[in-house]
């Protein structure tokens, strides 16, 4: 009976979604362009395709190609505006508007996670010279990255579904193993939006790709979008990193070591099984909702769970690694594992991506036709 409601909710949804899109495509409701080059990063599925490394490794190139780059996040999970503020802009009826939390300037970091949402904050970590800015309102925090942080390309780290801002690229995600989530539409499946709208893509990363065929999978991505660019690309490990001394170690150190993993991601089997692949023995295995934030007892209970059954270390992933505890415990070691996007099929596109964004064709002078 539950699942014949949730199937009735999710037409429901689907008609709202379509009538959102319509209304914004015959410019019912009004789109904003602030000027400059916006891309948005997103995926049809609720989480779990790998995006903010995709995110880092655009923000990456595009820096380096001499664009001025800022990351503009909804900070899912962040603390939200002071209480008194908001119940104060309610009872007087004024409209309140805080400013946009910036994580980073390009030059520092300037919040916590807690602070910043994991997942902003992750990145203002690992990023020089690239500013991070989180409201829910992007198109405010579009406008304040270009005014005030001199910011000339917004990167919309989920961003497919914010259509209050106009991109001039999509970039969407689909993760190999679950491409249309459970093909079913919210809240009776996983998919925000139906694979048809997979059409308003300009290029489209397939990840998780191991380096078999995705043959299928491709015709089927035909079926709804012909003539997207398609990249396939993977998560590839790096190094694990002590969280309390900050002393690195190779992907070797995990061969024949038993391990205890704790994670709160969308699909934890993708990290403990790259952990397996990497040669640990995965012996203790904890796992919490996705961006769940972790209290001290949480992790003190998991340390001690482990030592019990005489662990060699604990791994999270660096997604995790930002929510927990300070805790100074040596007795088993915490390890995150630090990973990135590799590009294994469809480098020229990737180049060319790139190059089109970091040199974009002049404009056409007034009066001349070609």
């Amino acid at each position: 009976m539950l699942r014949a409601v949730l199937f009735g909710l999710s037409g429901v949804y689907r008609q709202v979604i379509n009538l959102r899109l319509f209304l914004y495509r015959n410019r019912i409701l009004r789109e904003h362009n602030l000027g400059c080059m916006v891309i948005s990063i997103g995926n049809l599925t609720v989480g779990g395709t790998g995006k903010t490394p995709v995110v880092e490794l655009f923000a990456k190139a595009l820096q380096k190609g001499g664009r001025r780059v800022a990351i503009l996040s909804r900070g899912y999970k962040s603390v939200k505006s002071p209480v008194q503020q908001r119940l104060k802009s309610r009872i007087t009826g004024e409209k309140f508007q805080s400013p946009p939390r910036v994580v980073s300037d390009g030059n520092e970091l300037l919040l916590d996670s807690k602070t910043a949402g994991d997942e902003p904050f992750m990145l203002a970590s690992n990023l020089r010279d690239v500013a991070v800015v989180v409201d829910k309102d992007r198109v405010k925090a579009g406008k304040y990255a270009i005014s005030e942080l001199g910011a000339d390309t917004l990167l919309l780290d989920d961003g497919l579904q914010y259509l209050k801002l106009r991109h001039r690229l999509d970039i969407v995600l689909i993760d190999r193993y679950a491409p249309f989530g459970n093909e079913y539409m919210l809240p009776r499946g996983t998919l925000r939006e139906p694979p048809e709208n997979l059409r308003r893509a300009s290029y489209i990363f397939i990840t998780k790709c191991d380096g078999g065929s995705n043959g299928e999978l491709v015709k089927r991505i035909r079926k709804y979008n012909r003539t997207a660019e398609i990249i396939e690309c993977r998560h590839r490990p790096l190094y694990l990193e002590n969280m309390l001394t900050r002393k690195r170690e190779p992907l070797e150190f995990l061969e024949g070591k038993y391990v205890g993993t704790v994670s709160g991601i969308a699909i934890p089997e993708s990290f403990e099984n790259g952990l397996r692949a990497l040669g640990a023995n995965v012996e203790v295995v904890r796992r919490y909702a996705d961006h769940h934030r972790y209290s001290e007892k949480e992790i003190i209970d998991f340390i001690n769970r482990c030592l019990h059954r005489d662990l060699d270390c604990i791994v999270t992933t660096e997604k995790d690694c930002v929510r927990f505890p300070h805790l100074q415990r040596t007795d088993v070691p915490i390890y995150f594992l630090r990973v990135e996007i590799e590009i294994i099929s469809g480098h020229e596109t990737w180049d060319a991506c790139i190059n089109r964004i970091c040199q974009p064709r002049p404009a056409v002078p007034a009066g001349r036709f070609f």
